[in-house]
């Protein structure tokens, strides 16, 4: 091809020719690819001779990556003269070619992990993979600290005893915890080798700036409305990503560009994983072969596809994470050396310091680590049946196995004896209910002998828990993709509502298929779906404060490179008017009444899921020594507590409101983390097998499911306190959903800043877009709108 390989490449080459394990880490568009996968191919090439078994297999997070790495392998095979054959098996194949695959699988095989753990349920999986010679993880910084992840270390504690030679290498291009992620992938007792590239990727980042900076700021206010300032960019550039970070996003800002310029039509696509397959193919392919000018998509092309042709990429709001934001920029310049340039698109003015702190991060490298999850048991049941769905498995043996992996070295016995028999009568509280037994002991193996069970099991293998889906199809036409059961639900048929890009009237639902016509409506509804708020990193929040620090300090050199500092400063002259502007080394708490009462607001600038644990704690507390009940509201930047008493905050802080002894029992207790665990607990059912989501087309209702799951939780909770899945789900909403290590090291650091109280006789800026958050619970979007607009003339003067 004309091409030199880096350093980095060689590294890696050499590394598996002498047979070690390891992790390469390298920028977007460095060739990480071909230094996971020439080895291989270079050991079979100058070969006409048809070779047996399955050799590599590459396992992609996201099905987009697919065609493009069996692309890339294809080219190699090519030019190495090999006779290796590739294919691909996700969710996407086909059912036949999924059967023939399983009769003769390919040499080089790029899968997910769900396709892998459905091969694992074959009754032949060891002669599947007993030629299998390297296991390359992709993107590994998506899987690890997620379920998905865990799946990939289950199958791999198991591959490694089919192919005892196995080696396992993880691809990674953004990740702060690089040596904890290897030994994730690895496992507990494996070494590995860390190969990072020693290029430094450029990166230009270019804020879309409002005409003025409006000093009343809330979330989605500018948004859309700079939509035509878009519209050059995407006119110069040969090919533009348009990232949003929901789905809704994307289906919204689709529709805003086509009315602002009908000429984009035809040239202009959306992608996001709710669109049916062959749409994503197509807009894939046409994106590839540079017949799009623009293509509006969510995380499913965040990863790297490799679109020689975009020129450009724009991020619409804040990506709250510096490695999701510069994955993204890396879309552009996806070539070795070449500059990535990314434009920022802020929906509210204050986002633009965000803007400057994503640079500024960029500039010292400073990435978010991810932490690896451990003793997810739900996964851990799900994985056995699919064993026992296969060949069976061992007790003591596969124990064994299961503690080699990182997310299970701590199992104890004890534990791993509970999940066993839990897979096997239900455990002690379900044993009487034989749709609970699934697996059975013979000839000291645990299998499955009900067809039915196994069935059911195949079908409901994955961690990738969602509303119930419904499937949108034209009346005349096919597939367009998946909303979820919520949003049709709340349709009468001959509502209009936008998805795909298309204006739909909704004719009729019949079973789990909403079918519809094109309409010529422009109004209409927009399906939102659950997940829709990005919470904050912590680097993210670090960086935050470091520029509002230097923005309100006016740092002379950072000004002439972060523009957006010097447009906000009439948003912070107004802050620092009616309130304060908090140095890094400051906290700041206003409080003032309006009609509504008194409004108590902090800002730690630490996200919105910490926001959400420290402020029920915060309420927790002052209610046990007072009579008091609040409404809380809270945005990445802080929280308010609204009441009708003035709280005496300054009080209350001397005598440890923002103490850390007691933290997780006054959490649990001001949170009513019952509920919260009860929520959780319906995902925890689903993957661990306790709650069955329906055959094709035969799908349960979303409320049911919620209310079998509900009522497992209930029968634990009376009969069984001591379940394993009962602890999981209060652990991961402590732990996951509202992040118990950062609120802790929050309220440490609060604790050490300097208190700031104030008393403004109106809202701030910065309590603004909180306000308004919390009117948006309880309004419709056009009451919202002109409440907003009374708010912002009543008072911005």
């Amino acid at each position: 091809m004309g091409w030199n390989a880096s350093s980095f490449q060689l590294e890696s080459w050499r590394a598996q020719e002498r047979g070690k394990h390891g992790l390469i880490n390298a920028p977007t568009g460095s060739g990480k690819t071909y230094a996971g996968l020439l080895p291989t191919i270079a050991r079979h090439r100058n070969t006409e001779k048809k070779i047996k078994g399955l050799r590599l297999l590459w396992i992609t997070p996201i099905r987009a990556l697919a065609t493009e790495i069996e692309k890339s392998a294809n080219r190699a095979i090519a030019g190495l003269n090999s006779s290796l054959t590739t294919d691909i098996r996700t969710g996407d194949t086909g059912q036949s070619r999924r059967a023939q695959q399983l009769k003769s699988l390919p040499n080089i095989l790029v899968t997910t992990p769900e396709s892998l753990h459905l091969m694992l349920c074959s009754t032949n999986a060891s002669e599947l993979f007993g030629h299998l010679e390297v296991l390359v993880a992709d993107e590994w910084h998506e899987l690890m600290g997620t379920k998905r992840g865990v799946q990939v270390e289950l199958a791999l504690s198991r591959l490694k005893k089919i192919s005892p030679d196995l080696l396992v290498w993880g691809i990674s291009a953004t990740i702060g915890n690089l040596t904890e992620a290897m030994q994730c992938l690895l496992g507990a007792t494996t070494h590995g080798t860390l190969i990072r590239s020693e290029s430094r990727k450029e990166y230009e980042v270019i804020s879309i700036l409002p005409e003025k900076a409006e000093r009343m700021p809330w979330a989605g206010h500018l948004g859309t409305r700079l939509a035509k300032n878009l519209l050059p960019v995407i006119h110069q550039s040969t090919s533009t990503l348009i990232f949003t970070n929901v789905r809704s996003q994307c289906e919204i800002w689709y529709r805003t560009l086509l009315e602002l310029d009908p000429s984009l039509a035809g040239v202009m696509a959306m992608h996001h994983g709710s669109i049916s397959k062959e749409i994503r193919a197509w807009v894939e392919a046409a994106l590839y072969e540079g017949r799009l000018k623009a293509v509006i998509c969510t995380s499913s092309l965040d990863l790297g596809v490799d679109f020689a042709p975009v020129e450009t990429i724009i991020q619409i709001g804040g990506p709250k994470g510096i490695a999701r934001f510069v994955q993204r920029a890396g879309r552009s310049g996806h070539r070795p050396d070449s500059k990535s340039k990314i434009y920022f698109l802020p929906t509210h003015s204050l986002e633009l310091i965000e803007a400057s702190a994503l640079r500024q991060a960029i500039e010292e490298n400073y990435l978010e680590s991810k932490p690896p999850l451990t003793l997810c048991f739900d996964v851990l049941i799900q994985y056995i049946v699919t064993l026992a769905c296969g060949e069976g498995f061992d007790s003591d043996k596969t124990f064994q196995e299961v503690k080699g992996t990182y997310c299970f070295s701590e199992l104890t016995d004890a534990e791993w004896q509970w999940v066993v028999r839990f897979a096997a009568v239900g455990g002690n509280s379900l044993g009487s209910y034989s749709e609970y037994s699934k697996i059975v002991l013979k000839d000291g193996l645990y299998t499955i002998d009900q067809a039915r069970i196994a069935n059911r099991h195949r079908m409901s293998i994955g961690t990738i828990v969602s509303d119930t889906l419904m499937l949108v199809k034209l009346r005349k036409g096919g597939m367009l993709g998946h909303v979820e059961e919520s949003f049709v639900s709340q349709l009468e048929e001959g509502d209009h509502f936008w998805f795909a890009g298309l204006s739909l009237q909704l004719i009729k639902v019949k079973d789990m298929t909403a079918f519809v016509r094109k309409s010529n409506s422009t109004n209409g509804r927009t399906p939102v779906w659950l997940g829709g708020r990005l919470p904050l990193s912590s680097q993210m929040s670090t960086m935050l404060r470091k520029q509002l620090d230097a923005a309100e300090k006016e740092v002379s050199h950072l000004f002439a490179t972060h523009p957006e500092l010097s447009f906000v400063q009439p948003i912070l002259e107004l802050q620092r008017m009616r309130s304060h502007v908090p140095l890094e080394n400051e906290l700041l708490l206003e409080v003032f009444e309006t009609d509504e009462g008194y409004h108590h607001l902090i800002y730690p600038f630490e996200g919105r899921s910490v926001h959400e644990g420290i402020a029920a704690l915060i309420a927790y507390r002052i209610g046990k020594k007072m009579s008091i009940s609040f409404s809380l509201a809270y945005s990445d930047y802080g929280f308010e507590l609204l009441s009708d008493q003035k709280v005496p905050l300054e009080q209350f802080i001397e005598t440890g409101l923002f103490s850390t002894e007691m933290l997780e029992q006054d959490i649990l207790a001001g949170i009513n983390a019952s509920e919260m665990a009860k929520r959780k607990f319906r995902d925890i059912a689903a993957i661990a097998g306790l709650v069955f989501k329906g055959y094709p087309g035969q799908k349960i209702k979303d409320r049911h499911l919620q209310n079998s799951s509900q009522l497992i939780y209930q029968v634990f909770e009376s009969y069984e306190p001591d379940n394993l899945l009962l602890r999981q789900a209060l652990d991961e909403v402590v732990h996951q959903q509202l992040e118990y290590t950062r609120t802790r090291e929050a309220l440490e650091r609060m604790q050490r800043q300097r208190t700031v109280m104030q008393n403004p006789t109106k809202p701030t800026p910065l309590s603004f877009p909180i306000l308004v958050d919390r009117l948006r619970e309880q309004m419709s979007s056009e009451a919202l709108i002109q409440r907003i607009e009374k708010m912002t003339i009543e008072w911005s003067d």
